[in-house]
Formats: structure tokens, C-alpha cells, sequence
């Protein structure tokens, strides 16, 4: 059973500057799409709806996040111009489930939304239901606490104790439709994990006593990929549920704001409002858990509905040659002529066109020569530009962990930049440069090549700066070299992460030189006593390095870098993909003693490149961490003690991209 489904009719809007025609299907059709006489090719978004959130009994913790309606992106379809295509389906959003005598249910899943074109029909899965949060002594049969499986997972409620969440995926695609939901705390009355989202997974839920539930994975902006719809994001988790009132600041979880994904009831979005919200209708965003709060059951939120988006690219006829008078006369009649201005002609690196625009890729220094530069008007003359630096290399583990290497500094031009990323957004509006007839120095940085025997504490080894247009990204710090008593991390692009064994040590300064926006975020400190215990993960362009950790803690955590950001894929092919986007600038992951338990799934680069750490389990030495991604600027992970002398893990070379409009 599935509700909140779509009302709203199919909404047709012309771009006239790029004369793509989009269509958004918001309610099912049986023929919802004509296509143009031109049209050879089509892509087309398939977005299920989003799970809803889970129920709690009085006194349980919080219900899980739902997961996210399965996103799927499919380029490039040949279709027959003139014909129109088959049926549309747009999945409802999961309803809330409740149980006789039992109120803390499972959410409903998400339904699936479907497109007929010509054989073959896409399909992208409902989101699953959030883990219900329900007293121990519940009768057998009820269903347990644990979050659905579907297009992504829902995350898994109170008192389930640190199982994990829904898987995403479900049924598996390629590329992924979705990601898995979080995990409950692991402790007694820990709190409900988020659900995934297309672009992450859903956060586990804090132990008791906070700061509370897991956030929902974040969703993905499509405005860049379908200009003019009245839907710009899709695919957000839920945020999972928590109550605890001698915290009444602790964080709920928020879904992340690109997606629909709702908010978790008490969160801080939430203020006093027990039930989940809902997910945001035709995004495919799930809603989110409840929380505990008064003597009522409280319900999660409904998810969000599906949606379905048609993208008819241009046919526009502007060339040079000789045409016929009635052959131009039904280009005009038609609306499908544009008068060819004259626009940019450049050389150099990779060049590669992606419709009416030109992408020059540079994977290792060179010239940018610009023969012309006549735009018409003048936004055509304009250049987006994504100038990744070199990544820091991550630490050397003399006796003890070492930090992760932070990113590269990543300089863009709001154009080219999304949040499709796990982190919020940039705010500041950075201008695209207007490009001027001469020849361009490209500078792209290398990796920080890795480090062996003992380093100066602080150090100042980073990666190598990336520049071109007149702009500069620094280089990524190197990790923090532990030296008898531990190190900070070096300043950069992104600041490399403190290393373990040392008490309050801090983590490399992200943003130096400052630029803005900041060019990337700080490493990872190594807080508190006593010594050893793990080290901090290097900063990312999007967030900071995770901190480490003394060896006391519970669950044993090794550090994760910071996330990179995401960008469109007309901007290279090197990166992480997610959905439509690559991601650049991951720090790499700050690395584990030797009586660090086996790695867990966390301890990882962040995405954008970020290397992953060496095993952490003796006897005898162990490899280095893992290098940052070439041409990503992802900062190396770190090594742990048992691998010295080792040489630890490069950090990524940088990568210039300009992109420019040439017909």
C-alpha cells in the first residue's frame, strides 16, 4: 500500500538558450510524452518514492529513517522522432504502518515509477520503510526494528543495538539506484539510524546519551542536468528519531536539504513535534522517524512520491554553408533556428564537447591557447573552471598512527559547482571568467610524493599547487608524523589530520592562503588522554576531517577524511562517481594504532578521492595507507605504527578543467 502520490500534471518548459524541451511527469499517464519530429536521442530520470519513517511506542528511543525512492539517470536513449512514448507510473510514497496493540511499526515502503520507451521499460525502486521503535517485550511476529531494504535503505530504530541498516540497491543496478540506511547506536537505548539516500548512505545513530539519530543520506541536485523543471532535487533520506531530555540541544536527524528527505520528529528543524516529517512530494525524499515524547505513540513521516523527467536535447540548426530558402523558412516556423553568433575557439589539453560546449582537460601542465573570443553576448565569452591542487601525502606512523593527508584546494565557478554532495552547499556566488584572446599558463599540481623517516613536527609538506585562468589551488597538508610525541597536521588546500599517540594535537589549517569561498576545510585533531589511539583524518573541499580518538572509546573509531564535492560529469571523467556527478578534493583517512580493533566501514578516505587507511592489525608490519585518487586531489591515508618504515600513501595530482560555449 503506498499514498501521497503525485497531483500535479506534466509540466513542459523550453529552454530557449539551449532549446532543450523538458518534460516532468508527476502523476501517471498513459502517453504522458510527445516527442519532437527532430529528437534522436532522449534522457530520462526515474525517481520511486521515498520510504516512510518509523513508528515509536512511549518510552522507545526513535524510529528510523525511511530510504530514499531509487534514482536512476539513463543517457542517450535512441527513439524515433515524432512518436510518443508509453506509459508512465509514479510510485506513491510509503505509508505509516501500525500494529494491533503495537504501535512502534516498521514504515511502509516507497512504490516503484516506471517509463515505457519503445521495448523496454525503466524502472527505479520504492525507498524502504524506517526500523520501528517498539518495547522488548513485544509479542513474536511483530516486525523487528530493523529498516527495509529498497531503491535505498531505511535506517534501523531503538533497541535493535548497532544492527544495520536497510540495504540500498535493492533490486541491484548499475550504477547504484541507492544507498544502505544507518545503523542504531550500539549501546543501550542508542538512537535510530538515518535512511540512505541516492548520493549516502544514512548516518548510524549516536549511543546514549547523544547527540542523537542518525541524518538521512544526501540526495542529488538535478538542476544543472534538467534546466527548467519545477523538480530541482531528489533522493534524500529520512532522519532518524531520539529523545533524550537531559540533551535537549542534541542533533535529530536532519536529512540533508538537497533531496526532500524529511526531517526526524525532535530534530532540530523540529523543535517539540514528536512525528516525522515528510518526505517532499515528486522528489522521492523519505520521511522521517519518530521520536519518543509524551505517553502517545508517535508516527514517522510519509514519503515523499515519485517522479519521471523526459529531456529532449536541442536540433537547432546554426551553420555555416549555403541553404535553401524554404529549408530555412521551416527551421523559423518551426522555432527551430538560431542565428550562429560567433563564440570561443580554443587548443589545448583534452579536448572533448559535450552538446554546445567545449571541455578542455588538463591532466598535466600545458598551454590554453585562445584564438577567439568574440561571445554574443557576453555570457558566451564566459569560462567555467574547476582547478583541483595536488593532495598531502598521509603521515608516517613512527611508533604510532599517523594523520590523513588533506585534499587539495579546489577553486570553481558556481556554474559548474553542486551540492549533490553529503555536505551543504556553497553559498557564495563565484563568477565564470571571461576569456580574452591569448595564451593561458595550466599548472596542475602533483601529489605530495609519500614520506619516509622522521619528519619535522610541525611539518610543512603539502601537496603542489594547481593554477590557470589567473586563479590558484593550494596543495593539500601532509598528515601529522608521530615523532615520540605525536604531530599536528600541515596547513593547506585542506589541513592534514593530527597524528595519534600525542595528547591535543590539532589538525592542519584548511583555507590557507584564504580564498573565497574556502578552498577547502581543516584536518582532524587528535583529542584528549591518554596517549595512543587514533589519528585524525585530512580535510576535504566539503567537510573537515573526522577527529580521532583515545583508545578508550567504545565503539573503537578510526577517522575518516573529509568529503570532496560534487560536480557534473561533463567535467571530467577522472573522480568518484554518484548519480550524474564527480567528486573531487576527498581527504585521505587518519589511521589506527596497533591495538586499534580490525577496520570498520567508516575508516575510510572521504569520497572525491580520499585514500583509505592501512590495516591496523599486527603482528609485523602492514602496507601503507592507500593514495589519493590521481587527478582528484584526494589526500593519502594514513599509516599506523606497525608500518613504519614504510613510505606512506601520496596524496592525488590535481586536474584543470575549462569549460566554454563554442557554437
Amino acid at each position: 500500500m503506498a499514498g501521497n502520490g503525485g497531483i500535479i500534471g506534466p509540466v513542459n518548459t523550453v529552454q530557449a538558450a539551449v532549446s532543450e524541451v523538458i518534460t516532468t511527469v508527476t502523476a501517471a499517464t498513459p502517453s504522458a510524452v510527445t516527442l519532437a519530429p527532430t529528437t534522436e536521442t532522449i534522457d530520462v530520470l526515474v525517481v520511486g518514492g521515498g520510504g516512510s519513517g518509523g513508528t515509536v511506542n512511549p518510552g522507545n528511543i526513535g524510529g528510523g529513517g525511511g530510504g530514499a525512492g531509487g534514482v536512476r539517470q539513463i543517457n542517450c536513449i535512441s527513439v524515433t522522432g515524432g512518436s510518443a512514448l508509453g506509459a508512465v507510473v509514479i510510485g506513491g510514497g510509503g505509508v505509516i504502518n501500525s500494529y494491533p496493540g503495537v504501535n512502534g511499526g516498521q514504515g511502509g515502503p516507497g512504490c516503484n515509477s516506471s517509463i515505457v520507451v519503445g521495448c523496454t521499460t525503466y524502472t527505479s525502486a520504492g525507498g524502504g520503510g524506517g526500523g520501528g521503535g517498539r518495547p522488548a517485550t513485544t509479542p513474536a511476529g511483530i516486525p523487528s526494528f530493523s529498516g527495509v531494504a529498497g531503491g535505498s535503505g531505511g535506517g534501523t530504530a531503538f533497541p535493535a543495538g548497532g544492527t544495520a541498516g536497510g540495504v540500498g540497491n535493492t533490486p541491484p543496478e548499475s550504477p547504484p539506484q541507492g544507498n544502505n540506511g544507518g545503523a542504531s547506536g550500539a549501546t543501550p537505548n542508542g538512537y535510530a539510524g538515518g535512511g540512505g539516500g541516492i548520493c549516502g548512505v544514512g548516518a548510524d545513530g549516536s549511543n546514549y546519551p547523544g547527540p542523537g539519530g542518525g541524518a538521512g543520506g544526501a540526495g542529488l541536485n538535478i538542476a544543472p542536468l534538467f534546466p527548467g523543471s519545477p523538480i530541482t532535487s531528489v533522493g534524500g533520506g529520512g532522519g532518524g528519531g531520539y529523545y533524550n531530555p537531559s540533551v535537549p540541544d542534541g542533533s535529530g536527524g536532519n536529512a540533508n536539504p538537497v533531496g526532500g528527505g524529511g526531517d526526524a520528529g525532535r530534530s532540530p528543524n523540529r523543535p517539540g513535534e514528536p512525528d516525522g516529517e515528510a518526505g517532499t512530494t515528486n522528489t522521492g525524499g523519505a520521511g522521517g522517524g519518530a521520536s519518543s515524547v509524551g505517553s502517545g505513540s508517535n508516527c514517522g513521516g510519509y514519503g515523499g512520491s515519485g517522479v519521471v523527467i523526459v529531456k529532449q536535447p536541442s536540433k537547432n540548426k546554426s551553420a555555416p554553408g549555403i541553404w535553401q530558402m524554404n529549408t530555412v523558412y521551416d527551421f523559423v516556423k518551426s522555432d527551430n533556428w538560431v542565428q550562429a553568433p560567433s563564440f570561443i575557439s580554443a587548443v589545448g589539453g583534452t579536448r572533448t564537447e559535450d552538446g554546445d560546449y567545449a571541455i578542455h582537460t588538463f591532466t598535466a601542465s600545458g598551454p590554453f591557447n585562445v584564438t577567439a573570443a568574440f561571445g554574443k553576448p557576453a555570457v558566451d565569452s564566459a569560462a567555467d573552471y574547476l582547478i583541483v591542487a595536488g593532495g598531502g601525502s598521509g603521515g608516517q606512523g613512527n611508533g604510532n598512527s599517523s594523520g590523513g593527508g588533506g585534499a587539495g584546494g579546489v577553486r570553481a565557478s558556481a556554474t559548474t559547482y553542486t551540492n549533490g554532495g553529503p555536505s551543504a552547499p556553497r553559498t557564495a556566488c563565484v563568477a565564470a571568467v571571461t576569456l580574452t584572446t591569448q595564451d593561458y599558463s595550466i599548472v596542475v599540481g602533483g601529489g605530495d610524493t609519500g614520506q619516509s623517516g622522521p619528519q619535522p613536527n610541525p611539518g610543512t609538506r603539502r601537496g603542489t599547487d594547481s593554477s590557470g585562468l589567473g586563479l590558484t589551488a593550494t596543495g593539500g597538508g601532509a598528515g601529522g608524523y608521530h615523532n615520540g610525541g605525536g604531530g599536528p597536521g600541515n596547513s593547506g588546500g585542506s589541513g592534514g589530520g593530527a597524528s595519534g599517540g600525542g595528547l591535543n594535537k590539532t589538525g592542519g589549517a584548511g583555507n590557507t592562503p584564504p580564498t573565497s569561498p574556502a578552498q577547502g576545510s581543516a584536518g582532524g585533531c587528535r583529542p584528549g588522554t591518554p596517549p595512543d589511539g587514533t589519528a585524525g583524518g585530512g580535510g576535504g573541499f566539503m567537510a573537515a576531517g573526522a577527529n580521532g580518538q583515545p583508545p578508550s572509546g567504545n565503539p573503537f573509531r578510526v577517522a575518516p577524511g573529509g568529503a570532496g564535492g560534487g560536480f557534473p560529469n561533463a567535467f571530467g571523467t577522472s573522480g568518484e562517481n554518484c548519480g550524474s556527478y564527480y567528486y573531487f578534493g576527498g581527504g585521505g583517512g587518519g589511521a589506527g594504532s596497533q591495538d586499534t580493533p580490525a577496520p570498520v566501514a567508516n575508516a575510510s578516505g572521504g569520497i572525491g578521492g580520499g585514500g583509505n587507511i592501512s590495516t591496523c592489525q599486527g603482528p609485523g608490519p602492514d602496507a601503507a595507507g592507500t593514495p589519493g585518487t590521481a587527478n582528484t586531489g584526494g589526500g593519502g591515508g594514513g599509516n599506523n605504527n606497525d608500518s613504519y618504515p614504510v613510505v606512506s600513501a601520496s596524496g592525488g595530482p590535481g586536474i584543470v578543467i575549462i569549460r566554454y560555449k563554442f557554437q
